[in-house]
């Protein structure tokens, strides 16, 4: 049963404890105060539960979770999608800040617009937290087919409403999971809605896997073909759109 008004911050976590007091201090100095906040850790072996573990003695409102055995990101945030009690979804990465009126801002619009389905825009910062020029602007409407081209999406800028979407189970690949998870639930709701205010700042990890575009092509195959089981045919041309995007754009 979704508690109203609650809104649940789904934050899949490994070996972010250089990041994530950031990250949750961002998420505390929300002037919307309903929330609880779902961290889920895939057995880091660095200092990330301690880090956590401060937080947890300060606010009742943060749970910490850790699964038995590394699994990967999409599973971690399955678990804490099943763990979540609110009306409401919010999804955020352990690197990632919001802008203190994030969930504010994004519920106002969704409950204005009777929207269930939300992102907003977001900017890049460096790995040590410089802001840099990049901002990426949200589409004011994606659909599934735009969304397959080149997710115009930012991970840490969704919310839905569960209360009319329900619950959903993130798909079980190592990377662009999150593009799966919104693929799924665009064949469910009709749209993505995208707020143009700059709510997220994503931070650009230097060593990331999704830094390299190249090391991403397996995984984008993998999710048209394994997941959204489309033809080959139709594969390998979203596959060469999708490249020509990354490299013209540098997205």
């Amino acid at each position: 049963m979704c508690v109203k008004g609650l809104v649940s911050i789904i934050t899949p976590t490994y070996n972010c404890g250089r990041f994530i007091g950031e990250t949750i201090e961002s998420v505390q100095k929300q002037t919307y105060t309903n929330w609880e906040m779902i961290i889920v850790d895939d057995c880091s072996t660095d200092d990330t539960k301690s880090v956590v573990e401060k937080y947890l003695q300060q606010d009742e409102r943060i749970k910490y979770h850790c699964l038995a055995e590394n699994s990967g990101a999409a599973v971690a945030r399955t678990k804490a999608m099943e763990l979540a009690a609110g009306q409401y979804m919010a999804f955020l990465d352990s690197d990632d800040l919001w802008m203190p009126d994030k969930l504010e801002k994004q519920l106002e619009f969704m409950q204005k617009n009777n929207y269930a389905f939300t992102c907003t825009s977001y900017q890049h910062m460096s790995e040590d937290g410089e802001m840099m020029p990049k901002i990426l602007q949200a589409i004011p409407k994606t659909d599934y087919n735009r969304l397959l081209l080149d997710c115009p999406v930012g991970n840490s800028t969704v919310m839905y409403d569960v209360s009319r979407m329900g619950k959903f189970q993130v798909p079980n690949i190592r990377k662009r999971n999150d593009d799966a998870l919104w693929l799924a639930m665009l064949k469910k709701e009709s749209y993505i809605y995208g707020l143009s205010n700059v709510l997220m700042k994503y931070r650009l990890r230097n060593n990331s896997i999704s830094s390299n575009k190249w090391s991403l092509v397996k995984y984008t195959w993998q999710l048209y073909r394994d997941i959204e089981h489309l033809s080959v045919f139709t594969s390998v041309w979203h596959i060469c759109w999708w490249g020509v995007i990354k490299i013209f754009k540098l997205k």
